[in-house]
Formats: structure tokens, C-alpha cells, sequence
């Protein structure tokens, strides 16, 4: 087998090892069941006990209360960006959206297809490189969104919004759920593409209040409807088997790491790591408003375009991929999720030192 290197991609990414290598034991027999985890029937037991097993974990490590239901459902995140307001936006209401980044900008296009959109805050002005400290909430809205880590622009949310009380607060966790702890309390929905710190790509988590499923719009298809997966136990149809299963796995390990708040000071760690590193160098530079900052995506440039290519090249020759910003802001990207190990860090900041030494700032 070959070497693995450190993965910096922004997602699909990397998982961890346990992980893996347990998954892998249970392709060709889940147990002593015989029959592989790719092959299971989403009626059996072997499957209903995995399914439940995740949702118990779920539960346990956000102690999620018993008001939320917990679905996993396939399209990706995006798929909530309408099937959201698709339910719960009529079209004399109006929805507040945080607009933080190209995911929430896309989220609130799309939920204008059903009814009003008031955008509450925005940092497009500088480029989604801040948190705007300032919100302008609508009268009554249906719900406040926002996405609470940025993965193109190096941002997080670094407490929640606070919209006015019984207003429904839904919040995008794709690119940070599980990475710290989470108030499931304060929110009526929270959605999550696994495929950043939960699982592998597949599978989308929904939190969803029993309130928000009961006034769910009866109107649109089954599949969009909140309450046909609920009452189904997120198997009305075919689920996205192996998806759920690795999140089970990945729930455990994080148990395992001593549950979120150890994964918030290990993430913590990792990510101070870097910033305290680009903070020194006199070449690279973070994007992101230091109040503001991402602990899972670390967005830094040189300045240069050709220096930023020459180091993601410099640092692919060196065993670190996935560094290459994305196009909107350029430069570099490291993303450093749960599972990144903290000597990807090490081993960044040490290419990082080389690269100047060789490229020095006149």
C-alpha cells in the first residue's frame, strides 16, 4: 500500500485511520453476518442496529434533546438550501439570511423561489474575508439562516446569532459540525454534509425540531418533505448505507478523542499552530479578519500568484496535498478538520519556514 500523505482538501476529506481501517474489515463481512457493509438491506437488522446506533451517538455526544429528530438524507447540503424554505417559507413570508460566503449567498437564492428573502448581514464587501458584527433582523421573519464555517473564505461564526426569541434559528454546519461543542437547543434545524468532519461524502445530516416537521409545508413531493423521512426513521426509500455507517464509525472515534469539547482543543491546538505561523512570516499572509477566523480552513496568499503555485507545488513534492486555494480567493488552503493529524501542522509550518528562507521579502 502506498504511503499516505497529509490531506489538506477541503472535502471529501481526510478521515481517521480507525476509521478506515475498520470499514475496510467490514467490506467483505459486516461481522459475522457473511454478507459485506456495501451489501446489507437498509430493512435488515444488521442495518436498522447500525442506524440506530448512529442516532444514539448523535444524541449522546450534542445531547440533541428529545424534541429533534435526527434524518439522514441524500442530495448534499445543497439540497437543503431549497428544500428548506421549500417547507417552511410560504410566499408572503420573509426569511433572514446571514450571507457569509458563496454557500449562504447560494442558500438564499434559492430559498427567493418560494418567498421572501431579507439578507440580515453580509461581508461581501471585503470579499467574505469577516463576520459582520452587525445584524438587521427583518420584523417577523420564518427563520434566520446562516452558515456557520466558511470553507472557501477561512471564516467562522464565532458564537451564534441571537435573532429575537421563538424565531427560528437554522444554521449550515457543513464544514464544522462536530468540531466543537454544539447548543442544539438554540436551533430549530441544523444541517451538515458529512463529508468534512463526519463521514465520507453521501449522506446529509438533518437536526430538525418536531414543531418544524408538523408545520412542514403537505403540498410538495413526498421525498422533500421533513416529515416523510421522520416517520420513516430516514427509511422511506434506500438511504445512503455505507455513508451512515462511516459516520457511525467517525461519532465513535470522536467519543473515543474524549467527545466535542476535547475535539474543540484539538482543533484549537492545530489551528493556532498555523495562524501563529503566518502571523510571524513576513511572506505569507492569512485572508481571513483575525476576529474571524476559521479553525477548520486556514485561507492564506504570498501576495503573488506565481509564488503561491510554485509553493503548492513545493509543498506537494514534500508530502502535503489539497493546499491550493480556491479560485474566489486564491492562494492557499489547509484544511485541518477532526481527523487532520497535528504533524500535517508540523509539517506545513516546516515547508512554510523553507519556502521563505528560499523566497525571501525584499
Amino acid at each position: 500500500m502506498a504511503q499516505r500523505i497529509f490531506n489538506f482538501s477541503a472535502g471529501p476529506a481526510v478521515l481517521p485511520v480507525p476509521v478506515l481501517e475498520e470499514a475496510r474489515d467490514n467490506l467483505l463481512s459486516l461481522g459475522s453476518t457473511g454478507i459485506g457493509i456495501l451489501e446489507h438491506s437498509h430493512r435488515g437488522k444488521a442495518f436498522i442496529k447500525i442506524l440506530e446506533e448512529t442516532e444514539a451517538r448523535f444524541r449522546e455526544l450534542a445531547s440533541i434533546p428529545a424534541n429533534y429528530k435526527i434524518l439522514f438524507l441524500g442530495g448534499g447540503a445543497s439540497t437543503q438550501f431549497y428544500q428548506i424554505p421549500m417547507n417552511l417559507l410560504g410566499k408572503a413570508d420573509t426569511a433572514d439570511y446571514l450571507i457569509t460566503g458563496s454557500w449562504a449567498e447560494k442558500a438564499s437564492k434559492d430559498a427567493k423561489r418560494f418567498g421572501k428573502v431579507h439578507i440580515a448581514a453580509s461581508s461581501q464587501d471585503r470579499n467574505f474575508s469577516y463576520i459582520p458584527d452587525t445584524v438587521t433582523y427583518s420584523d417577523a421573519p420564518a427563520y434566520v439562516h446562516y452558515t456557520s464555517n466558511n470553507t472557501l473564505f477561512g471564516t467562522q461564526f464565532q458564537s451564534d446569532p441571537t435573532p429575537a426569541a421563538n424565531v427560528p434559528l437554522i444554521c449550515d454546519t457543513s464544514s464544522d459540525m462536530f468540531s466543537r461543542p454544539i447548543d442544539v437547543s438554540k436551533h430549530a434545524l441544523i444541517y451538515s454534509g458529512a463529508q468534512k468532519n463526519l463521514g465520507p461524502a453521501g449522506v446529509t445530516v438533518v437536526i430538525i425540531r418536531d414543531d418544524m416537521i408538523a408545520k412542514g409545508a403537505v403540498d410538495i413531493p413526498a421525498m422533500l418533505q421533513y416529515r416523510t423521512h421522520a416517520e420513516n426513521d430516514s427509511c422511506y426509500n434506500t438511504p445512503p448505507c455505507f455513508s451512515i455507517y462511516v459516520v457511525g464509525l467517525v461519532l465513535k472515534w470522536i467519543q473515543s478523542q474524549g467527545g466535542l469539547a476535547a475535539m474543540a482543543t484539538h482543533n484549537e491546538a492545530k489551528a493556532g499552530k498555523l495562524y501563529d505561523a503566518l502571523d510571524k512570516s513576513k511572506l505569507f499572509k492569512p485572508t481571513a479578519a483575525k476576529t474571524s477566523r476559521s479553525r477548520m480552513n486556514v485561507t492564506f496568499v504570498t501576495g503573488n500568484e506565481d509564488l503561491d503555485s510554485k509553493f503548492v507545488t513545493f509543498a506537494k513534492e514534500r508530502g502535503m496535498d489539497g493546499l491550493k486555494g480556491h479560485r474566489s480567493v486564491g492562494g492557499m488552503r489547509a484544511s485541518i478538520y477532526n481527523a487532520f493529524p497535528p504533524e500535517g501542522v508540523d509539517a506545513l509550518v516546516a515547508a512554510m519556514a523553507e519556502f521563505e528562507a528560499a523566497n525571501p521579502v525584499a
